[in-house]
C-alpha cells in the first residue's frame, strides 16, 4: 500500500460548522453577571479591538435566570445580548444546567451526588447533582425550554451550548436513583437476568442474580467488584449524561431549527465519557483543552488531543471551545505561558482542524474558585503582555480565515477506544503499570517526532486509505474490531499492535485460546505467559535498545522475529514480530521499548507501509497540512528557541511574504504557507 495522505471528503458546504458566522470564530466565555453593567459597554469595545466575534454566554447563570422555582428573570440577559449584537459580537448561548441553584438542591435533597463509599456530596460547587435524578431532568428541561422560547429568534444567536463539560465533576453517582436507572439500563441491554448472568460470568464467586432488584451499582466492597459489572456501570453512566444532553438538544432543535447545538467535550482528559457515542449526537464537535503545564512536551499532548477531537468529529472541522491565555488555577503548580506560547497553542489547534479559538474566559474574575485563572482581559487590564498577544492573535486569525472549510491531511491512523481504556485499568490486572494513556502518548509522540499526522479512528471505523495503522492499546477487542484489522491487512495495509491487546471481549471475558486472543491469528503469535517486570527494572533488546514494565513469552505461529529479548525473564524469545497476511503485514510489539527502540520499530514498519517521513524538517518543528479544493496550506510551528527551515513554496499568510522552496520559521513562531497548484 503506497503512501497517500488521507483527507476526509467534505460533506457540507464550506460555510463551516457555524453557518451564521462569516469568519473563523474568536472569543471565549463571557460572564457579564460577575460585573457591574457599566463594564459591559467597555467589554464590547475591547472585544471589537481584539477582533472577537463570538462569546459564550450564560453557562453558570441558572440561579440568576430562575431565582426561585418557576420565577424567571431574563431582563439582564436581554440587555447583554442586545449590547453584543449591536457591537457585532455573535453569541453561543448556553443552557445553565451544569450548576443547579441552591433552592433546587434544598428542595430536592435526593438529587445530590453520592460517591462510591456512600457519602452524600455537598452543593457548594458545580455539577453537584446525580445525572439520573428525575427532579434534575424536569428542572433542566424547564429552564432549557424557557431559554429556547425566548431567544430562538435572536439575531445574535449562532450556536447553542448545552450544559458545560458533561461528566466533568459528577461522572459517576451511586445513589438510589442511579441504582434504579442502572437496573433499567441493564434490562434494555440484556433483556433478562439470565442473559446478564451469562455476560457477567456470575458463577464466579457465587454472584449469580435471581432478580433485577438484587443488582447494585459497583459500590465500595471488601474486595474487587466484578469487572463486567464495573464496565457496564461506566457505559451506563456515560449514557446517563448523554440522555441529559439529548433532552436539552431536542428542546433547542424544536424551538430553533437550523441553529447548531453542541456541548463542550473534554477529549483525552475525561476518561468516563465515551465520545465516540456522543459524536453523532452533536451538530458540531467542540472541545476544551488545557495544557499539562509541567510536561516539557505539552505541545505534543496538545496535538494528540486536537487530532483525537478531529477524529471524533469524523475529520470535519470542529471548535476549540475553551483553552487558556496563560496559567490555569487547578493544577498543583500553575505554570504561566511564556511569550508566544499562547499563539503557538492556538494556531496548533487551528492547524489540526479547529475553526474556533475560544478561551476561558474573557475577563478574569475577582472572586470565586477560578479567580487565579488567566483570561483574555487579565487582572492587569489592557496594559499587559497577555492583552497585546490577544489582540495580535485576533489579527492573525483574520489573516487565516481562508483556511476555513479545508481538511487535515493525515498519513497514519491510530485506534482509540474509551471502553478499552476503562476495561484495561480496572482491578487486578497483571501489572499496576499498565496504562492506556502511557502507550497512546508514547506511540503518538514517536509519530509526531517523525512529522507524520495522525487520524484517530474507532476500532471498527474505516481504515481504507491509510498506509499505516497503529494500535497502541486495545485490551478490549471485539470480534468486529479484530475482523476490521484483518481485512485491512489482507488488503495491503500495515498494522503495528502493542502488548496486552486482543485480550477480552465487551464483557471483559477472555477470548478463547492463547493470548493475544482475538488478534492471535492476525499477528501469527501465541503468548504462553505474561512476564511483567518488577518496578524499576528493564531488559535489553537485540537492537541495543532497552525496555521496561512488560515482557511476554512469545511463540511464533507464522510470524518472524524482528527483535529478541537479550536478557530478563523472556531472554532469547521474540520481542517484536512481523507476520505477512495477504498483501499486508502485522507487527507485534510485546514490550514497552524506550523512545529510541520504539522509533526504530516504527521505522521498520514504515518501510512495509511505504511511509516516508518528510526530509529536512528540524526536530521540534511541527508540520500539518490542510487541503481544500483550490489550495493547500502548510502550517509550521517552531517549538524551539532557534530558527528552523522547512521545504515549502507559496505565499506565507501571516506576513504576506512569498516563499520559494524554503520557509524560515523563526524560533517560537508560526508560519502558514498557501500553495496553489
Amino acid at each position: 500500500m503506497s503512501l497517500t495522505s488521507h483527507v476526509p471528503a467534505a460533506t457540507t458546504a464550506p460555510a463551516g460548522p457555524l453557518p451564521r458566522l462569516t469568519r473563523m470564530a474568536y472569543g471565549g466565555d463571557y460572564n457579564p453577571e460577575q460585573w457591574p453593567e457599566e463594564v459591559w459597554h467597555e467589554d464590547v469595545a475591547l472585544m471589537r479591538e481584539a477582533g472577537v466575534n463570538l462569546v459564550s454566554v450564560g453557562i453558570f447563570t441558572w440561579a440568576l435566570l430562575e431565582p426561585a422555582e418557576g420565577r424567571y428573570d431574563f431582563g439582564w440577559l436581554d440587555r447583554v445580548l442586545e449590547l453584543l449584537h449591536e457591537g457585532g459580537i455573535a453569541v453561543d448561548l448556553a443552557t445553565p444546567t451544569a450548576a443547579p441553584p441552591a433552592w433546587f438542591s434544598r428542595r430536592h435533597a435526593e438529587s445530590r451526588l453520592v460517591n462510591r463509599d456512600g457519602a452524600i456530596l455537598g452543593g457548594g460547587a458545580r455539577q453537584s447533582f446525580c445525572p439520573s435524578s428525575p427532579a434534575y431532568a424536569d428542572a433542566a428541561a424547564r429552564i432549557t425550554e424557557q431559554l429556547a422560547r425566548r431567544y430562538a429568534g435572536h439575531p445574535a444567536l449562532v450556536l447553542w451550548h448545552s450544559h458545560n463539560e458533561y461528566g466533568g465533576a459528577n461522572a459517576l453517582c451511586y445513589c438510589p436513583a442511579s441504582a434504579e436507572a442502572f437496573r433499567e439500563w441493564l434490562r434494555g441491554r440484556y433483556g433478562s437476568v439470565a442473559a446478564l448472568n451469562e455476560a457477567w460470568g456470575t458463577t464466579f464467586w457465587g454472584q449469580r442474580y435471581g432478580d433485577w432488584g438484587e443488582i447494585e451499582p459497583p459500590i465500595a466492597a471488601p474486595t474487587a467488584v466484578n469487572p463486567a459489572q464495573q464496565l457496564d456501570f461506566l457505559r451506563f453512566s456515560s449514557d446517563a449524561h448523554l440522555a441529559n444532553y439529548r433532552r436539552e438538544r431536542d428542546i433547542l432543535h424544536r424551538w430553533s431549527p437550523g441553529i447548531p447545538v453542541t456541548t463542550n467535550f473534554q477529549i483525552a482528559n475525561c476518561k468516563t465519557i465515551d465520545y465516540w457515542r456522543w459524536a453523532s449526537e452533536v451538530d458540531v464537535v467542540s472541545n476544551d483543552h488545557y495544557l499539562q503545564p509541567e510536561n516539557p512536551n505539552n505541545h505534543i499532548e496538545l496535538a494528540m488531543c486536537a487530532d483525537l477531537t478531529r477524529g471524533v468529529a469524523g475529520g470535519r472541522p470542529w471548535l476549540l471551545m475553551e483553552h487558556s491565555t496563560s496559567a490555569v488555577n487547578w493544577k498543583p503548580r500553575n505554570i504561566a505561558k511564556r511569550p508566544g506560547e499562547m499563539r503557538r497553542n492556538s494556531l496548533a489547534h487551528v492547524a489540526r482542524g479547529s475553526e474556533a479559538t475560544l478561551f476561558f474566559q474573557w475577563r478574569a474574575s475577582r472572586f470565586g474558585a477560578e479567580k487565579f485563572h488567566s483570561a483574555m482581559v487579565p487582572q492587569g487590564g489592557t496594559g499587559t503582555r497577555i492583552w497585546r498577544e490577544v489582540v495580535e492573535l485576533g489579527a492573525d486569525l483574520s489573516r487565516l480565515d481562508e483556511v476555513r472549510g479545508t481538511r487535515v491531511a493525515a498519513e497514519v491512523a491510530v485506534l482509540w477506544d474509551w471502553e478499552s481504556w476503562w476495561a484495561l485499568e480496572l482491578d487486578w490486572r497483571p501489572s499496576a503499570d499498565l496504562s492506556y494513556l502511557d502507550r497512546m502518548s508514547a506511540y503518538y509522540e514517536a509519530l509526531w517526532r517523525d512529522h507524520l499526522t495522525v487520524d484517530f479512528v474507532h476500532p471498527t471505523g474505516a481504515l481504507e486509505g491509510y498506509p499505516l495503522v497503529v494500535v497502541p492499546s486495545l485490551y478490549l477487542t471485539s470480534p468486529a474490531a479484530a475482523a476490521n484489522l484483518t481485512r485491512y491487512v489482507e488488503g495491503g495495509g500495515t498494522v503495528v499492535i502493542s502488548y496486552f491487546s486482543g485480550i477480552v471481549d465487551a464483557t471483559d471475558t477472555l477470548h478463547p485460546g492463547a493470548f493475544p486472543g482475538a488478534l492471535r491469528d492476525l499477528l501469527g503469535v501465541a503468548v504462553e505467559e505474561f512476564l511483567p517486570l518488577p518496578a524499576g527494572s528493564s531488559v535489553r533488546l537485540s537492537d541495543g535498545s532497552t525496555a521496561d514494565v512488560w515482557t511476554e513469552d512469545v511463540v511464533l505461529q507464522g510470524a518472524t522475529a524482528e527483535l529478541s529479548y537479550v536478557d530478563g525473564p523472556a531472554a532469547g524469545r521474540p520481542a517484536v514480530t512481523r507476520h505477512a497476511v495477504g498483501a499486508g503485514s502485522a507487527w507485534y510489539v510485546s514490550t514497552r521499548p524506550d523512545a529510541a527502540g520504539l522509533a526504530g520499530v516504527l521505522r521498520r514498519a514504515y518501510a512495509d507501509a511505504g511511509v516516508t517521513p518528510p526530509d529536512g524538517v528540524p526536530d521540534g518543528v511541527e508540520l500539518v497540512r490542510r487541503e481544500g479544493g483550490s489550495a493547500s496550506y502548510l502550517i509550521a510551528i517552531n517549538h524551539t528557541d532557534h530558527d528552523g527551515a522547512v521545504p515549502a513554496s507559496g505565499v506565507e499568510l501571516l506576513t504576506g511574504e512569498p516563499c520559494t522552496g524554503t520557509l524560515v520559521v523563526p524560533a517560537g513562531t508560526v508560519r502558514v504557507v498557501r500553495h496553489t497548484p
